[in-house]
């Protein structure tokens, strides 16, 4: 599959990188320390889609380039080259930040992460960042109970329209996902049995 798109995505990351490059400058990506497959960490990579100017929220630091970019998706487009490393799959839970790891419980952590995260996958193609982290969390547990062949090929037939239409690219009142945070040990608490893998 991965084989079957490099055609594809070569010319099409050459030109969103020059794009990137004559509109935003360098540096061109970035890179993250995310969840990977077994609770290892690994290295994601994106496009540079915001000002390097810290100082700012980051809803303010978004370019116009990055809001092109985020709305098709193609800051994601390095992300091929950690499919070729086998640090991620085509399909799968999206990759959590490596902080993200005490936020959530060591059992729902451990079979959360027994799979390849990908780079689209089951809480993508209903609603992205339109729902809840809650939620996110319960359609990865939904898939992991489930995944297939057959399964991964109808998540792909679901990402195509989807990603035509520019869905749940920001959460619902149009901003960037909130960070994955449980502040009170009660909501802790809650948050996990709701996405319980009983």
């Amino acid at each position: 599959m991965v084989a079957f798109l490099l055609p594809i995505w070569l010319p099409l990351f050459i030109f969103v990188v020059s794009l990137t490059l004559i509109r935003d400058g360098r540096p061109l990506f970035y890179s993250q320390k995310r969840i990977g497959l077994n609770g290892k960490p690994f290295e994601i990579f994106k496009i540079r889609t915001m000002l390097i100017d810290t100082r700012l929220v980051d809803d303010l630091r978004i370019t116009k380039n990055g809001h092109f970019l985020r709305e098709w998706s193609l800051d994601e487009l390095p992300q091929l080259l950690n499919i070729l490393k086998g640090e991620m799959s085509l399909i799968g839970p999206r990759p959590l930040l490596w902080t993200y790891k005490k936020e959530l419980d060591p059992e729902v952590e451990k079979k959360r992460h027994s799979v390849r995260p990908g780079i689209t996958g089951w809480a993508q193609v209903n609603g992205r960042n339109e729902l809840s982290w809650a939620e996110k969390l319960i359609y990865d547990q939904w898939y992991i109970k489930r995944k297939s062949l057959l399964f991964d090929f109808y998540i792909l037939t679901r990402t195509l329209p989807v990603w035509l239409k520019k869905e749940g690219i920001y959460t619902k009142d149009g901003k960037m996902m909130p960070e994955l945070k449980v502040s009170a040990e009660s909501e802790k608490n809650k948050s996990q049995k709701q996405i319980s893998f009983s």
